[in-house]
């Protein structure tokens, strides 16, 4: 189907914008990484690695749409443990050991997930810091090199593309509507990036919430991995609720802090 015609049929837009919020959903988890990654960096670096980060994710993106033949040979299984778990509800088993390209790379992005959080976290609870990175002593932030942040974001926008695309895929064939969706979130995310890293930064607590659901990402990419499929409906329901919880408890506490003051 020609551009012309794309234009001309409420269908295509109709999925262009399910894309589009189909994409922006996928993208927290991605956006979320960089803000905590960029804020590591010193304050001058900072804005350049978010736009790096997500120019990044855009090339990635669109490459594997023109790769998208390619793209699709990840699913198909390159070996097999021959180990199934135990009978679910409706009889399909409830994890497979036939692993495909695509699960590799889950599974791959997920550990990395869980490595990269838990160290912060364990950052955040020692300020002493680890050996190889440089503690900001008036902020008892663990600093990062330029170089190392960027190819830590490249490796987690390599996994959350190819999980990205391959479900835009089971959507519509048109590679010109995935172009346009992508293009568009990616500019949207662009534009939330700064709020984002700046609201995370300056609420300590959010930092820690925010390192908690990249924890669970990381579960959930590894169990997707070995083929035990969690609806992400739930994953961002939990987080939507746990950031409201967080924001009542920010508003107690800033209240608190105004009656003292006052």
């Amino acid at each position: 189907m020609d551009i012309l015609t794309l234009l001309a049929d409420p269908a295509a837009w109709l999925a262009l914008l399910t894309l589009v919020a189909l994409e922006i959903v996928l993208g927290i988890d991605n956006l979320v990484f960089i803000a905590i990654i960029s804020n590591k960096l010193p304050a001058d670096q900072q804005a350049r690695a978010r736009r790096i980060g997500l120019a990044l994710a855009l090339i990635m993106r669109i490459a594997l749409l023109l790769l998208i033949g390619w793209l699709v040979t990840l699913r198909t299984p390159l070996f097999d443990l021959g180990i199934t778990g135990a009978p679910g509800a409706h009889g399909e088993p409830t994890f497979e050991t036939a692993f495909s390209g695509r699960d590799l790379i889950l599974l791959s992005g997920g550990l990395f997930l869980l490595w990269k959080a838990t160290k912060e976290i364990h950052h955040a609870m020692d300020d002493e810091g680890a050996s190889g990175e440089m503690l900001d002593k008036d902020t008892s932030i663990v600093r990062i090199g330029f170089t190392a942040a960027i190819i830590q974001i490249i490796a987690l926008d390599l996994v959350f593309s190819i999980d990205s695309i391959l479900t835009a895929v089971g959507m519509t064939d048109e590679i010109p509507l995935m172009v346009a969706a992508v293009v568009i979130t990616v500019t949207i995310m662009l534009f939330a990036a700064d709020p984002l890293a700046r609201f995370i930064e300056n609420n300590p607590t959010i930092v820690m919430l925010a390192l908690a659901f990249l924890v669970m990402i990381g579960l959930v990419l590894i169990a997707d991995g070995f083929g035990f499929h969690v609806p992400k409906g739930y994953i961002y329901v939990a987080m939507g609720f746990s950031v409201m919880v967080e924001v009542l408890n920010m508003r107690r506490r800033n209240r608190r802090t105004q009656h003292k003051s006052g």
